[in-house]
């Protein structure tokens, strides 16, 4: 009992001050080169949407990079991986801190001071496919060579606790597609336990945590798609075939307990119950061809990119009800999507016609006030939604114990879960 008084109160004190809401919507725009002629037709610029305002501006331009592939943000500044550079940004000016020469970069992680690095290029081999660097000032502090790290092209990250977990995808070798997850132990920086995800699960494009589990999208070898799960409880993964074409590149995202995805040259979105390991069918009412989708943690809306890949590019915004609420015309090739989730004073959870009860709770969570069908999210500190429902009744033995807001409608109550 002493432990769950000291997290509430540890928990009203951080929250009768602050709140997490949307500031402002990062877009990496990949522009259009043109291998052909091997000329930059249109440049690599960085875009910010205003939730509040509904305006986008460009508020950077990277020169001379062919491509970008990533953005991640870490406290006043972000990082954007292009081509050969990857580039600290500041958050609030977006006006570049320093850079450093990293060919071939393509996805990027932070943990505590270090920023996470992974590489792959077209017809290129690298003595090492990930990197390691200070926040602060870019150092490099370890690149792992293809003995101590991946042997091959390495794309996307997602660290858990101690742990960052990679996709090893050889994508740019035709016909020697891999499908492993690689783990680099954050703590001592050694690579090493790697999964192989087995025939069905080559080229993982997507790689998402829910839960106790990761799942990939993947693009097989260039023939079909899959989606595989590896439970980071048992260590074993498995693999669902969905489709006999490819999902393409970004074309996925985790949207609550599902992902959501497209196949390359379709207009129709379909989800995958990651619970159930099956599809359950298209999305309704979304009839687009697009080539970036994510989901904003805090409303849960869909934003989600089109592109003609050398003159246009457009943002459409969905609620959760798949109901188009605003797009915005961004730049060529609107590619990697981050939010900027901020603390924010004075908001008033009292407010809300909703109640939880029990609270604190160890499992049973209900829902006093909701009128019913309306969308229960559940989120962790970080902003993250970790269980949705329509019930009033909710069990969330599931979760770990910790401090979560129930979101109904965009109102707030705050539980802790012992």
């Amino acid at each position: 009992m002493k432990k769950a008084l000291i997290t509430i109160s540890l928990f009203t004190s951080a929250w009768s001050f602050a709140q997490n809401q949307l500031h402002q919507v990062l877009v990496v725009n990949e522009g259009y080169f043109d291998y052909q002629t091997n000329v930059i037709v249109e440049p690599v610029t960085i875009g910010s949407y205003n939730p509040v305002s509904q305006q986008y501006q460009v508020v950077d331009t990277l020169e001379n990079m062919r491509f970008a592939s990533d953005l991640v943000i870490d406290g006043n500044f972000y990082f954007v991986a292009a081509d050969s550079k990857i580039f600290k940004m500041d958050l609030n000016s977006h006006q570049e801190i320093s850079s450093v020469a990293c060919p071939g970069v393509r996805n990027l992680a932070i943990y505590q001071d270090k920023l996470i690095a992974t590489r792959g290029e077209y017809l290129t081999t690298y003595d090492s496919y990930l990197h390691v660097y200070n926040t602060a000032d870019l150092q490099l502090v370890q690149a792992f060579d293809t003995v101590t790290g991946p042997k091959w092209a390495t794309q996307n990250i997602v660290v858990d606790g101690t742990t960052a977990y990679l996709v090893v995808n050889n994508a740019y070798d035709w016909g020697n597609e891999k499908g492993i997850i690689g783990q680099l132990n954050l703590s001592n920086l050694t690579y090493g336990n790697e999964v192989d995800l087995g025939p069905d699960g080559k080229n993982p494009d997507n790689l998402v945590k829910y839960g106790s589990a990761l799942y990939t999208v993947n693009n097989k070898d260039w023939t079909g798609t899959s989606i595989s799960k590896f439970d980071l409880g048992t260590n074993l993964p498995s693999t669902v075939n969905i489709a006999n074409a490819i999902a393409g590149c970004g074309t996925s995202a985790l949207r609550d307990d599902k992902i959501t995805y497209q196949i390359s040259a379709e207009t129709s979105l379909n989800n995958f119950d990651i619970n159930g390991m099956n599809n359950i069918g298209p999305v309704n009412g979304i009839n687009v061809n697009f080539y970036e989708l994510a989901q904003e943690p805090i409303s849960g809306e869909l934003y989600a990119s089109t592109t003609d890949f050398f003159s246009t590019g457009t943002v459409f915004i969905y609620d959760v009800n798949n109901t188009e609420i605003h797009q915005f015309a961004a730049g060529v090739s609107p590619g990697t999507i981050v939010f900027d989730i901020r603390s924010s004073a004075g908001l008033n959870e009292g407010k809300s016609n909703f109640s939880v009860a029990p609270n604190p709770t160890t499992d049973i969570l209900t829902i006093q006030g909701n009128t019913g069908n309306e969308l229960v999210r559940i989120l962790d500190i970080s902003g993250t939604t970790v269980f949705t429902s329509t019930e009033s009744s909710l069990n969330i033995a599931h979760l770990p114990a910790g401090i979560y807001i129930v979101r109904i409608n965009g109102m707030n109550q705050k539980v802790i879960k012992l």
